[in-house]
Formats: structure tokens, C-alpha cells, sequence
């Protein structure tokens, strides 16, 4: 983006999206002066600096949706999004796989014409044309821990956590038909509005008094539950015991969550608990 005349500076966007200014001599300056915060060309970029952020928002929610409920996405719509930078960094390197659940390699192009681009597990530049591909959620991928280190090999970085997401999967060892896990109970918070903020910062929801992450896995709706308080906003609490239910609120059992529910809901329950008041010992260790 060029230059814009704000009063006798000129503004515009670097490359990381922030708003730049140089004076009348073309010297660089730290900061955009005050004087010309209310000009249009200033008002105007930093509205398009929030547009931009929220789009990138946006843009990682969905792919990260997608991948979460492993949903089929028709390949004419990655090609409609590919040349948007935004959703580029989202989708750019992500494992997918075809519709029978075979890992087809990382998703590095996507074109209306020439099809799907991606890095196969030869480590060779391939071009697929299939109608729709799948992003799967990384507990869902048998050979988990060979796609991490080939990862590495290519220096892959991805927008969207996937395969260095944390996943959790079900222990033989778990009574199946109880109905709630307690490993990250018992998590102390000074203030509720402590862990209540921790929730929300996270991106998981909190009602009645509840951080809750909705899944969809395998066409069924699963809510997780984590308990967090909701008294007080300023007294003590402590996270309660992880349950999963229907969105109706009925509590299932363990032998009934799918390996996604499972391995999310486990995943926000550690987050939380996380942020937990540490004692002097654990603090030690």
C-alpha cells in the first residue's frame, strides 16, 4: 500500500499491518503523532488494521472448525479463498486426507484449474484433483507422532495447531460408564473473574456457570463441561470435574464421547486448570 497525505505527514501500513508515518522529509518517524490521529487517511487505516485482524480471526475459527469436526471441504472452495492471505496462513500446510481417511500429504496450493498442490509423504510436489478433502483432528491420525517429525524435516509451520496440538486419548484403564473425569478438579483461583477470564481468553464459552466447547464429531452434537463457579465474581473457586452431555444437558457416559470430544474436551479442561494458583511446593518442583 502507498503513501497517504495526513496534514503535512504521510501514513501508511507496513508489512505487519501497522500504521507508519514519515514527515515532510521522508524521515521515518517511532510513532504516528497525535495531531493526526483524527485525520481520515489515520482513522481509515486503522480501521482497515481491525478489518484485517478480524478476518485473520475469522479465518482460523473456520479452518480450525473444519478440522475439529473433520468436515469435508469441497476443493472449489479452497481455490475461491487460496488467493486471500489470510486464509492462506490458515489452510497452508495442514495435513489432509482423502474421503476414505488416507493422509494425502500437506496442503500447499489449491487452484480452480490445476487442482489440490500438496507435499506427499514421499516428501515429492503432487497435484490432486478431488472434490472435496478432509482436515483431520490430529487424534484421528494413526501414524501421529511420523507426521510430527516429518513435519520438522520440511519445516513446516502451521497456522492452525494441528499436528503439535495437544491430544489426549482414552485410557483402557477409565471406567467407561462413569460420567465425569476428575484429573484437573480441584484447580484453585483466587477469583472466580480469574478463571472465568481464563475461560473466554481461551475461546471457550462460559454459561451457567460452566466453561463449555461445543463438538460435533461423527454428526452428533457433545457439549464438554468443565465446572468453574458462579457465585461471586471476586471470591474463591476452584475448577470442577470435566463432564461431557448432549446440548440438551444430559451427562454421558465416558464409553459414549468420541475420541475428538474426548481429547478437546481434556484439552480445555487442562488449559484452565493451568492457570491454577500454584502452591510452594509445586512451585519448587
Amino acid at each position: 500500500m502507498g503513501w497517504m497525505v495526513a496534514g503535512d505527514y504521510e501514513v501508511a501500513l507496513d508489512e505487519t499491518g501497522k500504521v507508519v508515518c514519515r514527515n515532510g522529509k521522508g524521515r521515518l518517524l517511532k510513532s504516528v503523532p497525535p495531531k493526526i490521529a483524527d485525520e481520515p487517511a489515520v482513522v481509515g487505516l486503522r480501521q482497515l488494521t481491525e478489518w484485517l485482524e478480524r478476518h485473520e480471526r475469522e479465518a482460523r475459527d473456520q479452518v480450525e472448525n473444519w478440522m475439529t469436526r473433520s468436515l469435508p471441504v469441497p476443493a472449489a472452495v479452497l481455490a475461491r479463498v487460496w488467493p486471500d492471505p489470510a486464509w492462506r496462513a490458515a489452510l497452508q500446510d495442514l495435513v489432509v486426507t482423502g474421503e476414505d481417511g488416507t493422509v494425502a500429504g500437506f496442503l500447499r496450493d489449491a487452484d480452480a484449474e490445476r487442482g489440490i498442490g500438496l507435499v506427499d509423504l514421499d516428501g515429492d510436489t503432487v497435484r490432486v484433483s478431488p472434490e472435496q478433502i478432509r482436515i483431520p483432528h490430529p487424534v484421528l491420525l494413526e501414524d501421529l507422532d511420523e507426521l510430527r517429525e516429518f513435519a520438522v524435516e520440511l519445516g513446516v509451520g502451521q497456522g492452525v495447531q494441528q499436528l503439535f496440538r495437544e491430544t489426549y486419548v482414552r485410557g483402557a484403564d477409565r471406567d467407561l460408564s462413569a460420567k465425569a473425569v476428575d484429573d484437573y478438579e480441584g484447580g484453585v483461583f483466587k477469583e472466580l473473574r480469574f478463571l472465568v477470564g481464563r475461560a473466554t481468553s481461551l475461546g471457550y464459552r462460559v454459561r451457567g456457570g460452566q466453561a463449555v466447547l461445543p463438538v460435533l464429531e461423527a454428526g452428533r452434537g457433545v457439549e464438554a463441561r468443565v465446572w468453574v463457579g458462579d457465585y461471586e465474581g471476586y471470591e474463591e473457586t476452584e475448577t470442577g470435574p470435566l463432564t461431557w452431555t448432549t446440548p440438551q444437558g444430559a451427562a454421558l457416559p465416558l464409553g459414549e464421547v468420541g475420541p475428538v470430544a474426548w481429547s478437546e474436551g481434556m484439552r480445555m479442561a487442562a488449559a484452565l486448570y493451568a492457570g491454577r494458583v500454584l502452591e510452594d511446593t509445586e512451585q519448587a518442583a
